[in-house]
Formats: C-alpha cells, sequence, structure tokens
C-alpha cells in the first residue's frame, strides 16, 4: 500500500513522475508490478542500480527488461548521466570513470576496499585527539571518518554528506559541515559558495584524495570537485593524499595540484615499483600499507 491517492481519471495526485510519456505506455497484460508499468523515476531507480551492480548493461537487454521503447531508454541514460549516475556509451551505459567522467559514489566505494581500509588506518595515526581534521567527498577517505569514532575528541570539517551522516551520533566529535550546492554523483557539496566556506577554516590535517596520478600531479574529472578540494587543501597545515595503487597512470581532466604540494602521499602495497620509483625521484614523502590479502 502506497500514500499515493487517485483522481477521477485514474491518475496519481502529488507524484508528476507516476505518469510516463505516451511512448512510455504499458501493454495491457501483466501484473502491477511489472517493470513496463514503473514510472520514470522507479525506471531509471532500476537502470542505475543494475549499472552499478554490474558496471555496465546494454540499451537492447534495458528494453527488454523494461518493455519500452529504445527512444525511452536513451532518454532515461540521458537523465542518468547528466545526474552523474553513469556514463552512456555506444549501445548502453557504464558506471566505470575515465578521463571526463566519474564514477558515482556509490560504485566508487565498492572499489579497492581492502586498499582503502588499509591506507586509511596508516592515516588515522596522524589523526590526533584534539586536533581539528579536514575529511573529503571521496570514498578513500571514507574509513577514516568511521574509525575516528571512540578515539576522543576531534573537530571534522567536511563537504562530505556521508561523513557528516557518519559522525552526526558521535558525541565526542564536532562536525563542521560546508554546505553549498548538493552533488548527488558525489553525495556531497561542491561549488564555489562551498570553496569559499572552505577558506574561512583553519584545521591541522587535511585527508584527500583524487582520481587519477600521473607524471607527478593529481588530476580529477570534475572541476567543482577541483576547486573545493583546492581550497581544503589551503585550508589545512598539513596535508596527506590518500591514494590507491589503481589511481595511478590514470587520466582524467583537471590538474588537483602536483604530488610535492602534499606533505606525505598514502598508498598500498601494490602500487608498481616503477610508480615508487617516480615518487622517490620527485622527493615526494610516501608511504606504502599492506592490506587485508597482502
Amino acid at each position: 500500500m502506497t500514500g499515493t491517492e487517485g483522481t477521477a481519471d485514474g491518475t496519481a495526485e502529488g507524484t508528476p513522475d507516476a505518469v510516463p510519456p505516451a511512448d512510455d505506455a504499458a501493454p495491457a497484460a501483466g501484473d502491477a508490478a511489472s517493470p513496463a508499468k514503473l514510472g520514470p523515476k522507479d525506471r531509471r531507480k532500476r537502470i542505475a542500480d543494475r549499472v552499478l551492480a554490474e558496471g555496465q548493461v546494454s540499451i537492447e537487454d534495458l528494453v527488454k527488461e523494461l518493455g519500452v521503447s529504445q527512444m525511452t531508454v536513451h532518454r532515461d541514460l540521458d537523465t542518468l548521466e547528466h545526474q552523474g549516475w553513469l556514463r552512456k556509451v555506444r549501445g548502453g551505459a557504464t558506471a566505470a570513470p575515465n578521463a571526463l567522467f566519474e564514477s558515482n559514489a556509490r560504485w566508487r566505494g565498492n572499489e579497492q576496499v581492502a586498499a582503502k581500509e588499509a591506507i586509511c588506518a596508516a592515516a588515522l595515526a596522524i589523526a590526533e585527539p584534539g586536533q581539528a581534521v579536514i575529511i573529503d567527498d571521496s570514498s578513500t577517505a571514507l574509513p577514516l571518518a568511521r574509525s575516528l569514532s571512540g578515539r576522543g575528541a576531534y573537530t571534522v570539517i567536511t563537504n562530505s554528506l556521508q561523513v557528516i551522516n557518519e559522525l552526526a551520533d558521535e558525541p565526542d566529535i564536532r562536525v563542521i559541515a560546508l554546505g553549498g550546492e548538493y552533488h548527488a554523483a558525489f553525495n556531497a557539496f561542491l561549488g564555489m559558495s562551498t570553496a569559499d566556506i572552505a577558506r574561512s577554516f583553519r584545521a591541522d590535517v587535511a585527508f584527500l584524495s583524487t582520481s587519477a596520478v600521473d607524471n607527478g600531479h593529481c588530476y580529477h574529472q570534475a572541476q567543482e570537485n577541483v576547486l573545493v578540494k583546492r581550497a581544503l587543501m589551503a585550508a589545512a597545515r598539513r596535508k596527506v593524499l590518500l591514494v590507491d595503487h589503481s589511481k595511478f597512470s590514470r587520466q582524467a581532466l583537471y590538474e588537483l595540484a602536483p604530488l610535492s604540494d602534499f606533505d606525505l602521499v598514502i598508498s598500498d602495497q601494490d602500487l608498481p615499483q616503477e610508480e615508487q620509483e617516480a615518487l622517490q625521484s620527485l622527493g615526494v614523502r610516501y608511504e606504502l600499507v599492506a592490506t587485508s590479502g597482502g
């Protein structure tokens, strides 16, 4: 039973997404739970969930599964791409990032989990009770936020909605939320206003991550994210980059900063030897940690 009430002509009242466009019309056959009778909002959620679970999906499969036209699927994919849930490619869609596209927060959160947890365990030793700590919106830094619980008093400054929610009920942790425009793809607040707020603070240490590391520099696919990360770096006395081995030799569109701008780079034991040698040649201080499987 839902809270939606119908009008005399059978349309749903107060839920504009409940009535699909003309080419979305469902066949008369089938029960009420059939995919073809989903409204656009629920249909797009099903598409996003499948792409994030499987990594990619074809338009042909979506047409068969949902019982709608190719035009409808194309329109749904366009909407989801605009919202940052997926990247539309020839014949379908993918959640995998490239130089122009940053995959959704849910997808990133399931990548390199063991490495991220090991990296954050090492970072935890740097975050001392009593400090003001910046944690960015990256999935890499999220385990660090969770680990602060029960370790003492902290002030945590963050633009990540997930970090805010994780720490909201912690009695010893003061959370300062950086507002601004909310971006669902990152589950975070980003943009000029967020950056301006960030620059008004002064923290002991900032923990950040990035989408790609190449030739001694950090890069990110989203310009609004770069703007905020630079402001977070400027607000901290000490800057620590948390980045697993898969981010090295990867490309992204916008430069964030040279690695030399960070006081420490923490990565995992699977970082290739040539990348380690490159860090050494640049004079970058780095630490490699063993993962749970290592």
